[in-house]
């Protein structure tokens, strides 16, 4: 499948950087790009850079007022604006941080672009995801919005309707604000519960705004859901709602800051759950828009452990030609990991899981707290979609 599928990256984007001791560090986007190309998957991509997105294209999401507030925060980081969420507890200023939020952005539209226009089928932006990003204010780890202004793009170039499908721990908050009154966009959110997780949003009965109620589905899952626990709400949601929507592409944000090890939440899922559910998305695209489908990264700060493997399986799924689990961490990495930060790297692509869940059609458990946030879920939002929320 070669030439068929994109990587948009160049080296600049690992400019987004919050400094020392920030957990995301632009450290997980290297690792993935150098064990993607020790496994040979960047063979299978065509690899091209990254443009810097312009004020014109930002301001189709971000505020003018909001983008010269980025801008002055990268000449002065030692001043922030907490006005504008800049300078905050986790979102810290940093040199040059407009231009570097602002390639990040240029990179998930060309990647919009290049699915859009037929160039490839499939295109993706690790560097990507930054979904906390409101219109005029950073917000968790997020200075720009790169998927909420890649949708817009694509609207304003002729698609009818595009869903979102986003599957970081944390709710995609930022994109669902954006286009919450849009009926042309579907956000779909799976995410740690906003009970026990930030940003505290992302409750089943936040279904859209007056204009377009139905087009945001939110799906709070317990803490230490696993993965058969999150492919059961996965498979019993987001199938049907993206289907009934009939998107003319498809956009998905990969955070995979749900795994067992991730520092900052508390679901329990394996690599080998989040490329199960890459796997699905993949799909899905295929079911419901020829294919056409737009991935960015996000979350993840088990940088060594997880993120690469997990990002890595993402590329080799756009390019293709997926990874057997059971494929060797190839010792040029893991050697690499060793010299640079003195521990050990994982043996295979694998956690040793079997990616297995009950479906939704098997039955419903009002006992558990997974099934009960299922059922509201899928009673709130089916029937605004035209969906029976019935087994």
């Amino acid at each position: 499948m070669s030439g068929e599928a994109m990587l948009v990256f160049d080296e600049g984007l690992t400019a987004y950087d919050f400094g020392h001791g920030h957990p995301m560090s632009p450290v997980r986007v290297d690792l993935t790009i150098r064990l993607a190309r020790a496994l040979g998957v960047l063979d299978q991509l065509k690899v091209v850079p990254a443009p810097v997105a312009d004020d014109a294209l930002l301001r189709t999401v971000h505020t003018a007022e909001y983008i010269e507030a980025v801008k002055r925060a990268g000449q002065d980081p030692d001043h922030p604006d907490p006005e504008h969420g800049l300078g905050t507890d986790d979102t810290y200023c940093f040199p040059r941080m407009h231009e570097a939020s602002a390639h990040v952005v240029g990179a998930s539209v060309e990647a919009a672009r290049a699915v859009w226009e037929g160039d490839v089928l499939h295109a993706a932006n690790i560097s990507g995801g930054l979904h906390h990003a409101m219109p005029g204010m950073a917000s968790g780890f997020c200075v720009y919005n790169d998927p909420a202004v890649a949708i817009q793009w694509l609207l304003d170039h002729g698609a009818e309707r595009v869903a979102y499908v986003d599957v970081d721990v944390h709710h995609g908050d930022g994109v669902q604000t954006v286009f919450y009154n849009d009926p042309r966009v579907l956000t779909v959110s799976l995410h740690e519960s906003p009970t026990t997780l930030f940003p505290g949003t992302g409750g089943p009965g936040e279904t859209g705004g007056p204009d377009a109620e139905g087009s945001a589905v939110n799906i709070p899952l317990p803490p230490g859901t696993g993965d058969a626990g999150w492919l059961r709400a996965f498979h019993a949601i987001v199938p049907d709602v993206v289907k009934a929507f009939k998107p003319s592409v498809l956009v998905t944000q990969h955070g995979c800051d749900s795994h067992a090890e991730d520092p900052l939440a508390h679901l329990t899922k394996t690599v080998d759950g989040q490329r199960a559910a890459y796997l699905a998305l993949h799909d899905l695209a295929h079911q419901v828009c020829d294919g056409k489908w737009v991935s960015t990264g996000g979350g993840g700060y088990a940088i060594v452990d997880v993120v690469p493997r997990a990002w890595t399986h993402l590329l080799a799924i756009v390019a293709g030609e997926p990874i057997d689990p059971e494929t060797a961490v190839p010792e040029s990495w893991r050697e690499d990991i060793r010299l640079r930060f003195d521990r050990v790297a994982p043996m295979r692509m694998t956690d040793g899981r079997a990616p297995t869940y009950a479906d939704w059609s098997t039955g419903y458990n009002p006992d558990t707290w997974l099934d009960r946030s299922i059922k509201a879920t899928r009673d709130i939002s089916f029937p605004l979609l035209g969906l029976d929320p019935t087994y």
